[in-house]
Parts: structure tokens; sequence; C-alpha cells
């Protein structure tokens, strides 16, 4: 797995992790805003943009993220946060880690699989996969996400750099993904949050998690959708973030 890092020459370690279909640049800005204080690593996810490898599975990620910290980190960090496919991967590295964080920001992680949306996947994408080359229908798709303007070209070039068989095996993974046993043994304190104009499925999937997990809070933020919080307000996610690790 290939990383961006901010930061490096200081000790307390933050790791971020990108939604399904970005990349790094999901948190470019929350990363130079903490940057002069905290070492930032920013994972590229399999099968995206500048990563190494195809995607395989979310317990696979998780795995070699895991491996990452042992190796280099000395087996914890301070913070781990993620959105999305993102927030499904921080789940399942808490599910076989129970201290590799003190903290963790879960953004946006659905948990509650759907067949349907599974099946549906592939034959939708092999029929559309095609128009992603075309700017016409990413600026479509890009509008659809709610994602700041001047992050378009960053969307466009990485959404063209993913292969069709990547793109259906992430998006698969992301629809049929639920929480595995061992997660409620996780000594992270973990904060939730969820757009409060997302899916029904998302919110619940939200407190689905908050209610496995004792040591957990959840917040549902006015008038976001999916993925916003992270990547439109990073000023306000850098305040949040800020106030779980300083206590206040």
């Amino acid at each position: 797995m290939n990383y961006v890092e901010y930061g490096k020459g200081n000790s307390n370690v933050i790791i971020l992790l990108h939604g399904g279909g970005l990349s790094w640049w999901n948190y470019k800005e929350i990363a130079e805003m903490l940057q002069s204080n905290y070492h930032i690593i920013l994972p590229i996810l399999d099968g995206h943009a500048g990563s190494d490898k195809r995607f395989t599975t979310i317990e696979n990620n998780a795995l070699e993220i895991i491996e990452f910290i042992n190796d280099k980190l000395y087996g914890s960090v301070l913070l781990i946060g993620g959105l999305s496919l993102g927030g499904q991967i921080l789940l399942e590295i808490l599910s076989h880690c129970k201290e590799i964080c003190k903290y963790a920001i879960v953004e946006s992680a659905l948990v509650i699989p759907s067949k349907f949306t599974y099946f549906m996947i592939k034959p939708a994408f092999g029929s559309c996969y095609g128009l992603i080359k075309y700017k016409w229908f990413s600026k479509l798709q890009f509008k659809s996400l709610r994602i700041k303007q001047h992050l378009f070209d960053n969307y466009y070039k990485d959404t063209c750099a993913i292969t069709k068989g990547d793109m259906i095996a992430f998006l698969q993974e992301n629809s049929s993904y639920s929480l595995k046993d061992g997660i409620e043994e996780s000594k992270a304190i973990i904060h939730i949050f969820v757009g409060a104009k997302e899916k029904h499925s998302m919110k619940k999937s939200a407190e689905l998690i908050h209610k496995k997990l004792q040591n957990s809070s959840i917040q549902v933020l006015p008038n976001m959708y999916h993925g916003e919080f992270s990547i439109n307000h990073a000023d306000d996610y850098v305040r949040r973030l800020l106030e779980i690790i300083e206590q206040r």
C-alpha cells in the first residue's frame, strides 16, 4: 500500500482513510491544517489511483494497514479516521486490534449489507463504465457527490485511473460489509458521524455501530450529505478532531 504523508517530524500519528472512488486528496486540506503538530498519513487504498495493487477485500486492506502500523509505528497511533469505504476498513481494523489507536472517527460507514445492490453493481458498471472517461459524464457524477468544485480535476483524473474490475470490487465490498465479532472489545474512544441528509441505511448503520460500541458517541450532522464533513468542511472536521484529541 502506498502512502502520502504530512508533518513527518511530529511524533503523534493520525491516519485518515479516504472514501471509495476518491484518493488521498479526500483529506488534503485537513492534513495541511494539522501538519504543524501531527504526523498525518494518508494511505491510498488498493485499487485506487496511485495504489500499488488491485482491490480484493476490505479485510485485506485492513490487514495491510495493521501490518504497516506494527512495522513502522510501533503497533499503535493516536487516531485513525475513515470515510465510507475507509470507515468500513477502520471498523475492520478495530475488530482485529483493540489497542491500535486511542481515538477513532468513523464517518458515514455502511454496515447493513444489501444483496440487491451487490448483484446490481456488476451489470450497472458493465454498461456505463466506459462513460467515466468523458468529462461531461464525470461532471454529472461529481455534482451528485456534492464535492467542492476545485477538486474536480483530482476526481476526474483518479476516477479514470480506476479499472472497471477494481471499481466493481470495492463497490461490491462496500455494499456487503457488516460489523465483525470482536469490535466491541476495542479500547479506542470512537466518534461516529453521519449526515442528516444521507440515506436511511447510512443513518441506521451509524446507530448500529454506536449500539455495538459502548465506548462511542454519535453525531448527526445537520444539512450534510454523504462525505461532506471531511471533504467540504475541513475547518469543522479539524476543530472536532482536535476537540476529541484534547478532550475538550
